[in-house]
């Protein structure tokens, strides 16, 4: 018994070293690497707050990595959704930064995938950035591998035209809608599988007008559905 004090002590020592150490890799890891660190551990980074509830109820997102697809049974369709969920969470969760600025949902006519504007475009452009390119070559990808339809809508707070070629969120919201679809119809997507729709300011995910709200609000937002479904004003 005299003894035992030795063994705790060493676990404390070794302990403190381990915190040290981690201390000083934190220090010399690059911000950015630390905010991607941050966003991957914050699982409500891939759900959209004013519908966390529906979201966190939703198999089709919940169960995505536990779903036993070759047992489930569900029609080719449903498989399809599940597939692609899966598919759209692992790309976000590979890549920190692009999952701190996006979103994850389903409903009963598909998958809803919504990235921030500041990550795919350049400021008041319709401008791809680098990681837009990664972004809409995943998109392609599903939808060269199961018949779903896509559509993407365009969404731009009310001061993101400001000083920018455009004369208002309309025409910047559709104007990127747009270019994202003629991206993926260069790339062999039939068209006519595709719709591009701007709204501009009218749809905001969160109203005011705080730096959160306009954060929020700025996206782009690639909704995969059933081909049945492209007549349905839900769908849009």
């Amino acid at each position: 018994m005299s003894s035992a004090w030795k063994v705790a002590y060493a676990d404390f020592v070794t302990a403190l070293m381990a915190f040290f150490l981690l201390m000083w890799i934190l220090n010399m890891t690059p911000p950015e690497t630390k905010k991607g660190l941050a966003s991957y551990f914050a699982e409500e980074a891939l759900l959209d707050s004013a519908n966390a509830s529906a979201i966190s109820n939703n198999a089709l997102i919940n169960r995505t990595d536990k779903l036993d697809l070759s047992e489930a049974k569900m029609s080719e369709l449903e498989r399809s959704h599940y597939i692609v969920a899966r598919k759209l969470k692992a790309m976000l969760m590979q890549d920190g930064i692009l999952r701190s600025a996006s979103g994850l949902s389903a409903d009963d006519v598909g998958v809803q995938l919504r990235i921030s504007n500041d990550v795919l475009f350049k400021p008041g452009s319709a401008e791809f950035s680098p990681p837009a390119l990664k972004v809409l070559d995943d998109v392609l990808s599903i939808l060269r591998e199961y018949n779903l339809y896509l559509v993407i809508r365009g969404h731009a707070d009310s001061e993101e035209a400001t000083g920018s070629p455009y004369p208002s969120g309309w025409e910047l919201s559709a104007a990127r809608a747009a270019a994202a679809t003629r991206y993926l119809a260069e790339k062999g997507v039939v068209p006519t599988r595709m719709r591009a729709v701007g709204y501009g300011d009218t749809r905001p995910l969160e109203p005011g007008n705080s730096v959160e709200s306009h954060n929020r609000n700025r996206r782009l937002e690639f909704h995969f559905h059933r081909p049945d479904a492209m007549a349905y004003s839900i769908v849009y």
